[in-house]
């Protein structure tokens, strides 16, 4: 039976659908634009879960990092993925391995072809569920009241001794430098200010509250969306939730990773017309995984946007 030609084929079919599924759902981009950034030290790595992100975000896909960056990053070597590198090649072996020999009879072949198979995939099962379980962190208490559970907003930098933020108690030791709700007031204004401007396309206020690295691919999608005589649209935004992912500290700046789960109207209309021609005209909801950095109590800026 498994040796039969028609068998042979089917299996070959198969193997290839599997081999293409696993190169685009390693490269396809989930956002338009993609996830971008830079998370210094920590690019590479995934964004644990929260309540507003209950799964773990993968690393930044298109990362541009700044000079100051690099400095910090060639002294810490980035935590390989399991699936990259030796991990996934034992993995593609041994899946790939047990399909080629029962599809040619090559290895043991026969029944002790797909029994061999069979306790292949029983072994991937397991490592899947080990990792499944180290990278699951139990899910607490959402905010009550929408967005971070703040009134108001303020750019003033918080002061050192300012009391930790509900938020960070809540994110317990992923927060390692304290972030206080004056911090996060901050966080709720970058998100509408980002979206007006880039609404406006206005490169100098996107300049004002993002790094270079950020403004640099938002200045390509805006450039891209005028030469295709469009312009996209968000307006109406309103934080509905957020959670501290991370915060930490590297070199003398702080970072802090933030998921924020926000309401908007989000359409691409004709620059001539003003006719919408992608998207819709209602309010939609988006979770995101926001990344800021400021240095030396200044002011937080954006350094990265990641679709959580």
């Amino acid at each position: 039976m498994f040796a039969s030609p028609g068998f042979r084929l089917t299996a070959l079919l198969a193997t290839l659908i599997m081999a293409f599924s696993m190169v685009t759902v390693d490269t396809a981009q989930a956002r338009r634009g993609g996830s971008f950034g830079s998370r210094g030290v920590r690019t590479e790595r995934a964004i644990p879960a929260t309540p507003t992100s209950p799964k773990v975000t993968t690393p930044v896909q298109r990362s541009l990092t700044d000079a100051s960056t690099q400095r910090s990053a060639a002294a810490t070597t980035a935590r390989p993925s399991l699936f990259g590198g030796f991990g996934g090649a034992i993995l593609g072996g041994l899946l790939f391995s047990g399909l080629f020999g029962m599809m040619f009879g090559y290895g043991f072949g026969g029944l002790a072809g797909m029994l061999a198979l069979i306790a292949q995939a029983a072994f991937i099962g397991l490592i899947l569920a080990f990792v499944f379980r180290r990278r699951t962190r139990p899910a607490v208490a959402g905010v009550p009241n929408g967005g971070f559970g703040m009134p108001g907003n303020s750019d003033r930098p918080s002061a050192s001794a300012a009391p930790r933020s509900n938020a960070s108690r809540r994110s317990g030791s992923r927060d390692e430098i304290g972030i206080t709700d004056a911090d996060l007031n901050q966080f709720e204004r970058r998100l509408q200010d980002l979206q007006s401007a880039y609404s406006r396309e206005d490169v100098q206020a996107l300049r004002r509250i993002a790094t270079p690295t950020v403004l640099g691919v938002l200045s390509e999608e805006l450039a891209r969306n005028a030469s295709n005589g469009v312009r996209n649209e968000v307006v109406d935004v309103r934080l509905l939730e957020g959670d501290i992912a991370e915060a930490w500290r590297t070199d003398g700046s702080e970072f802090a990773s933030v998921a924020m789960r926000y309401e908007s109207r989000d359409v691409m209309r004709n620059r001539a017309t003003g006719e919408i021609v992608a998207g819709e005209d209602r309010v939609s909801t988006t979770t995101e995984i926001w990344t800021f950095r400021r240095q030396d109590g200044g002011p937080w800026l954006i350094i990265a946007i990641q679709e959580a």
